[in-house]
């Protein structure tokens, strides 16, 4: 039925609202299920708790991107948005030396370049190809219960005027991002214990950037405390972000711009880079970015996807990927589940092994990449058994070569472990000082400062 027609037809009524699907986030997530669902004719409903254009950090994409953005047809929307990006820059917190990696030097060549790009923009861009391709797309509508039953689900959900809107779904799809719906729901959620971190950023306007085809490469920068993205985007500004550990933002003793510009000096390279550069409106934010999962992704008549199921360090820039390509897996899920539900149990397995697979590739990375021997493999790779072309392949998000990029991890991991058994007391200072950063500070609930001064 047509967006339009679905709208006037059930927008009123007060009893609850029958559709196949609803999508619980518009994020890219929910989206772009959304979008793939409503091709194959289905009634889907999307429903977004704030406005879009909504602020959103994560701007940063993969070359694996390109692919999802073609299937969903709107690859030459993102061309125009997106600032074009090569590869990635590494910076170390105690040298002057540089090392740049391409995502060409993965298995697949042809998989040498994603974006930069404003999430507002983006997420707004495919929220709206959702409703072009059939979805009801509702936005200022928060969601305050779910109730499952024998043959489906009841939705509830409050409207930006304070009324109230139900609908009757057959499947549930939580795309709620950080948010977490169902799994707080079903008290599912757990919090990884080997990471506990925090962010500071902001965006700058006329901060130094690389030269030439660089330009729009992401800037991997270590400092003492975490490590620093530096992002630059297509309409000038650059956005700016410190992951450090929590006790460290725990520690602040003055206004949270004040504590960034701090954090900004101990890190030389980027202190220069930002010299002229001035704060976009003021505004500096700071968010906890405490990494989890949940036990499970499906049910009888739900999945969750994105950073509904699981959210870890957005250190490799995976976040969207992941959510995208949970998306169409996920989507295969729900036309299972739709019509063929004796296939339905065997497709639940398969998913779940699918939803924590990306995440386990780049979490082993991520929970080690402050570690010295890591941080030296990363700035001086060598490619000896294919590593290099595994580590590049991961970072492009260009994960589908079977047997012969599972090898190249599997050794690089091999590579890591022996280097650290040699330097054994190296390999333990760092597994202490670890230990002492992931230590539980309590919660950091998210924050916007806005200075005046």
């Amino acid at each position: 039925m047509p967006r339009i027609q679905f709208q006037e037809a059930f927008g009123s009524m007060a009893s609850p609202q029958a559709c196949d699907v609803l999508v619980i986030g518009g994020g890219p997530a929910g989206s772009s299920v959304a979008t793939l669902l409503a091709r194959q004719g289905r009634q889907v409903v999307l429903l977004e708790k704030d406005h879009h254009p909504r602020f959103h950090i994560g701007e940063s994409l993969l070359p694996g991107n390109r692919e999802l953005f073609e299937a969903l047809g709107v690859k030459e929307e993102v061309d125009r948005i997106g600032m074009p990006k090569f590869g990635i820059e590494f910076v170390p917190p105690d040298s002057d030396a540089r090392t740049y990696v391409e995502f060409r030097e993965g298995w697949n060549p042809d998989k040498g370049e994603a974006w930069q790009v404003r999430r507002s923009e983006l997420d707004e861009l495919l929220f709206r190809n959702a409703a072009r391709q059939g979805a009801v797309t509702l936005e200022g509508a928060t969601v305050r219960a779910v109730d499952f039953d024998a043959e489906g689900a009841t939705v509830q959900a409050r409207l930006d005027d304070g009324s109230q809107r139900s609908w009757r779904a057959r499947f549930v799809v939580d795309a709620s991002g950080r948010q977490t719906v169902l799994a707080n729901k079903f008290k599912s959620k757990q919090k990884n214990p080997a990471h506990n971190s925090t962010a500071l950023f902001g965006h700058f306007r006329n901060a130094r950037r690389l030269p030439g085809k660089r330009e729009g490469n992401i800037s991997i920068c270590w400092f003492e405390h975490g490590w620093f993205w530096f992002i630059p985007l297509a309409d000038g500004t650059t956005s700016v972000g410190a992951v450090c550990w929590a006790y460290y933002l725990k520690a602040r003793d003055k206004p949270l711009k004040d504590y960034f510009f701090d954090t900004i000096a101990m890190c030389p390279e980027l202190h220069d880079r930002l010299r002229d550069a001035t704060l976009v409106d003021d505004q500096v934010h700071a968010t906890g970015n405490f990494a989890y999962s949940s036990t499970h992704a499906t049910g009888e008549r739900y999945v969750m996807l994105g950073d509904a199921f699981t959210f870890i360090d957005p250190m490799f820039s995976s976040g969207v990927y992941l959510a995208m390509r949970s998306a169409f897996n996920g989507a295969e899920l729900v036309a299972t589940a739709l019509d063929r539900p004796a296939d339905y149990p065997a497709a639940r397995r398969k998913l779940e092994q699918q939803m924590r697979a990306g995440p386990r590739d780049y979490s082993w990375f991520i929970y080690r990449v402050t570690n010295p021997t890591i941080r030296d493999m990363f700035m001086h790779p060598k490619n000896m058994f294919k590593v290099k072309q595994g580590l590049m392949s991961l970072l492009a998000a260009d994960l589908q070569h079977g047997l012969p990029y599972r090898f190249s991890l599997f050794m690089f991991k091999a590579v890591y472990y022996f280097v650290s058994v040699l330097n054994w007391r190296r390999t333990y200072a760092g597994w202490k000082r670890h230990r002492f950063n992931i230590r539980d500070m309590g919660a950091l609930r998210g924050e916007t400062i806005v200075n005046t001064d």
